[in-house]
């Protein structure tokens, strides 16, 4: 294999949730989260990363959080924990209310797959899904790097991102 492509999609059903992380200007930031332990930080502030596994199967990854819409992009560094974690300090948090995510899997080798993610959106409207939105009409999306799927490299040397957005 030697491209991503997108392998599964399926809507992934979730309770309330709260990420934490940090907000960041553009697509930067993830050498300082290794650097500084600050994924540990979080994993401790919702008392270990098996408590968000205990209501979300496809949670305890490391996600990169957009919000796009006309005029707007934020971007955020961080984990989802379950709601009501308490926020480290230096940390910022934005609540989700349960619902479902309609999520993509993208398989390739890991300097591929982030390629493959503009196609997310349209796989998963083809499978009818539709993208709920904010008050501003902006949509959310992530990246969810979890282990091992991402994290370790099948016999072809290819891992697997998740690529969610909240649907509707």
């Amino acid at each position: 294999m030697n491209m991503a492509e997108i392998i599964k999609v399926f809507r992934d059903p979730v309770p309330a949730m709260r990420f934490i992380g940090k907000k960041y200007a553009d697509y930067g930031g993830w050498g300082e989260w290794f650097a500084n332990g600050w994924f540990d930080t979080v994993e401790r502030a919702m008392g270990g990363a098996d408590k968000i596994l205990a209501v979300w199967k496809n949670g305890g990854g490391y996600c990169g959080l957009e919000r796009r819409g006309e005029g707007i992009f934020d971007y955020w560094i961080g984990m989802f924990t379950p709601a009501g974690t308490p926020v480290p300090e230096g940390f910022v948090y934005v609540d989700f209310p349960a619902g479902d995510f309609g999520t993509a899997w993208i398989r390739g080798p890991e300097e591929e797959v982030h390629g493959a993610i503009p196609a997310c959106a349209e796989k998963l409207r083809e499978a009818g899904m539709e993208f709920r939105t904010d008050e501003d009409g902006a949509v959310w999306s992530f990246e969810n790097g979890l282990c091992p799927r991402f994290t370790t490299p099948d016999e072809e040397g290819c891992v697997i991102l998740d690529y969610c957005y909240p649907v509707k």
